[in-house]
């Protein structure tokens, strides 16, 4: 008996060859052939063309995988909106603005997309900012510490709080909102007591902190050689995944859809290199906040330990039945998140020029967990990239912006808009997880 193989370009072959000790008799040997050269059609969208794409888009709409193509075509329609309405909100100096202020709530927001992935949330990210703020001010300013240190000080302090939110969380078995709700209003008190009667501290002129928010690289180079390096680290990651891929005879993306992609991603980095140089060159801000999000999603992405995290946010009993240290992860997980947060505590000090009491207060906290929410990750754990607190927070920073350039800048309606904003995001999850869960995919 012979069968016919059939070959698909990355993916598996599910075919067997008949061997000798294959002496049983067949009854259907078409039918029996047909099985064995079954393949998953998924496998075969990208044989089919441009056809075969807009079949897999249908199919993953069906199934509630939306990905961040909502909050992207919201992300553009509020950019028009604003644009039509102020007629200057796509000024290069206005958007390198908006880049500048997204960077200390973004990576607040980046330290509660690891917490969410997990399925809970750090309710002290705000204070944490605060006071780690306060402790690099104190430190530098009042004792005379090199700023340096006090800076690295600082955020060592803030590794640590999230540590010991994760301790309580982790080995006591405190719910994570009762820990983190207390180091929110403990760590308040702490920031407080630590600048003592002088509740604001001035950074110190052209120091560390200060140089954050206020250092540009004017010179056109730099911004272009940023975009290249973009899009070289792009490319790679793309072309070593298929490498992978086809070892373990996988499907896997042609190099036409590859250099397609890089193409795109081309023309976005060098967009906004050429915004960053018609305004003040590019701010060193947003280039060390988009370096922690390419990271943080290598982390979640391409190592053991991201899947770990996934795996824990999945469901906690199968990660132990899987081996995983839980409690490792728990700890680890609100470690980085409050590292993250005294990072993005320093950021705002250093837009603001001052470490005060109110740092980290007022709605810091609440844009921070909206921008995660809104850019697309999960509050039921399991789902979310740290690109999606950079989408989030864009989001939010335009609709601030657009309505301080409009007029309408008091935080009424700001507070109103996005609220509405982040009631959609989270029925939009609830509704993609229903899906995929009647589509058999959760």
């Amino acid at each position: 008996m012979s069968t016919e193989k059939t070959s698909t370009p990355g993916a598996t072959d599910t075919s067997e060859a008949v061997t000798p000790q294959d002496d049983h008799v067949v009854e259907n040997p078409e039918a029996a052939a047909g099985a064995n050269t079954a393949v998953d059609p998924r496998l075969l969208v990208r044989e089919e063309g441009l056809a075969g794409y807009l079949t897999e888009f249908k199919r993953k709409l069906r199934g509630g995988e939306l990905g961040a193509v909502p909050v992207v075509c919201g992300l553009i329609i509020i950019m028009a909106i604003f644009q039509t309405t102020t007629g200057r909100f796509l000024e290069p100096a206005n958007l390198s603005n908006i880049a500048q202020y997204i960077v200390g709530p973004g990576l607040i927001a980046t330290g509660i997309v690891f917490v969410l992935l997990l399925g809970e949330i750090d309710l002290s990210a705000g204070s944490v900012a605060g006071l780690t703020a306060a402790l690099a001010a104190v430190m530098a300013v009042k004792n005379g510490m090199n700023e340096t240190q006090a800076v690295i000080l600082a955020l060592l302090a803030a590794a640590a709080i999230g540590a010991l939110h994760g301790f309580f969380f982790a080995k006591i078995g405190v719910p994570a909102f009762v820990v983190t709700l207390a180091g929110f209003l403990g760590w308040s008190g702490l920031q407080l007591q630590v600048l003592g009667n002088t509740l604001s501290l001035n950074n110190i002129a052209d120091g560390v902190i200060y140089s954050l928010n206020n250092t540009y690289f004017s010179n056109v180079a730099w911004a272009n050689t940023a975009a290249v390096v973009a899009v070289a680290v792009h490319a790679l990651s793309q072309l070593s995944d298929q490498r992978r891929r086809k070892a373990v005879d996988l499907p896997y993306r042609p190099l036409s859809e590859i250099a397609l992609r890089s193409g795109v991603v081309a023309a976005l980095a060098f967009g906004i290199a050429a915004v960053f140089n018609q305004a003040r060159g590019l701010p060193l801000g947003i280039t060390i906040f988009l370096v922690i999000v390419v990271i943080s999603s290598f982390v979640l992405r391409r190592t053991r330990y991201g899947r770990q995290i996934f795996a824990v946010g999945g469901g906690i009993e199968a990660a132990r039945r899987a081996g995983i240290n839980v409690a490792w992860i728990r700890i680890s997980v609100f470690t980085i998140s409050g590292f993250l947060a005294g990072l993005g505590g320093l950021f705002i000090a250093s837009q603001s020029g001052v470490s005060d009491s109110t740092l980290g207060g007022g709605n810091t906290l609440m844009m921070s967990i909206a921008a995660a929410v809104i850019g697309g990750t999960s509050l039921f754990g399991g789902r979310g990239t740290p690109w999606s607190a950079v989408l989030g927070i864009l989001v939010i920073q335009s609709i601030i912006t657009g309505l301080y350039m409009g007029g309408s800048s008091t935080q009424a309606v700001q507070f109103m808009i996005t609220g509405v904003v982040l009631l959609a995001a989270v029925v939009l999850d609830s509704v993609s997880r229903r899906t995929q869960k009647s589509a058999g995919r959760a």
